[in-house]
């Protein structure tokens, strides 16, 4: 299966062309060259999350990266602020209007280690998530118990739980399935997570519910009723430890959309198979045709009372 990336590989790419093009007018020393000049550009991601590549005020000497998240005013509740001024320190300027996040860049005093910072720059909307799972793997870290759930409405009628007790800390993803069929395939998929648990013992356990919420959402507003799956990872110290918490973080924040994703392609790849088929069997019946006396076509007598279409 194939892993979604965490980081926006349209960001990083306009930022490298930019980097580029500046290091190297200035080694011409030709400021006013064409490649300098960023327009505006707007890029749309994973949960209705918009990025926006600009020059403040016209000034073609700075690149501003901002960030849009509906859901930001959550994760800020959660420390996100903190975390976003640990990984960008200074690049960090008052966020654009409309903007949730800014991180800017003065082509005219780019750092030696600049790639670095552009693939953090890619990953902005992943550290922006990142503050609500470092918070609750710390209280499992430090063993405290009794934290109310973390609530992130992430999409319009989804939601992200998160809730830390001494030994684990259990990550509940509420979802809508439009279809049918994609509940049906969704159970699929949770089966073969549990399946690769029984080949891993260092698994996450993953859990599905259909209609109705896990045990521990009783009590709250989780919605109910047809085509609301509930997903439950329940992540034990191996996978929140220092040394393994950024991976988990890169992996378990984007697992919506990595599931609705190959659901998706799951349905292509069964249409284009049908098609297929089809075709194959369309084929079958133009070669049963015989030649009657007056050398035309004819269908035999069961087929033409059997229609197979």
């Amino acid at each position: 299966m194939i892993l979604l990336e965490a980081n926006n590989r349209i960001i990083e790419d306009t930022l490298t062309v930019k980097i580029k093009a500046a290091l190297s007018n200035q080694q011409k020393s030709d400021q006013s060259s064409e490649d300098t000049r960023t327009r505006s550009i707007t890029v749309a991601d994973f949960d209705g999350v918009i990025y926006r590549v600009s020059n403040p005020d016209n000034d073609k000497s700075k690149i501003n990266v901002s960030i849009s998240l509906k859901f930001y005013k959550e994760l800020a509740e959660h420390g996100s602020d903190k975390v976003l001024k640990r990984e960008y320190g200074n690049y960090l300027v008052d966020p654009d209007e409309g903007f949730d996040v800014t991180v800017q860049i003065d082509l005219a005093n780019i750092p030696d280690d600049w790639e670095l910072l552009v693939k953090k720059i890619g990953l902005l909307k992943r550290n922006c998530f990142a503050a609500v799972f470092e918070k609750y793997f710390d209280f499992q870290e430090a063993g405290e118990e009794g934290q109310a759930h973390a609530v992130v409405h992430y999409r319009e009628d989804e939601t992200m739980y998160v809730e830390a007790k001494a030994d684990r800390v259990t990550v509940i993803f509420s979802t809508i399935f439009k279809d049918a069929d994609d509940i049906i395939l969704g159970k699929v998929f949770m089966q073969e997570f549990k399946e690769g648990r029984k080949a891993s013992a260092t698994a996450p356990q993953v859990l599905f519910s259909n209609k109705e919420p896990p045990f521990g959402l009783k009590d709250t507003d989780a919605r109910k009723g047809e085509g609301v799956g509930y997903i439950t990872f329940v992540l034990f110290p191996r996978h929140t430890n220092r040394e393994k918490r950024d991976n988990t973080i890169d992996l378990i924040h984007l697992f919506r959309n990595y599931l609705h994703y190959h659901l998706k392609c799951s349905k292509a790849y069964i249409h284009s198979r049908m098609r297929a088929k089809t075709s194959d069997f369309l084929k079958v019946l133009n070669r049963a045709k015989i030649d009657d006396e007056t050398g035309n076509k004819k269908k035999p007598s069961y087929i033409s009372k059997q229609p197979f279409l």
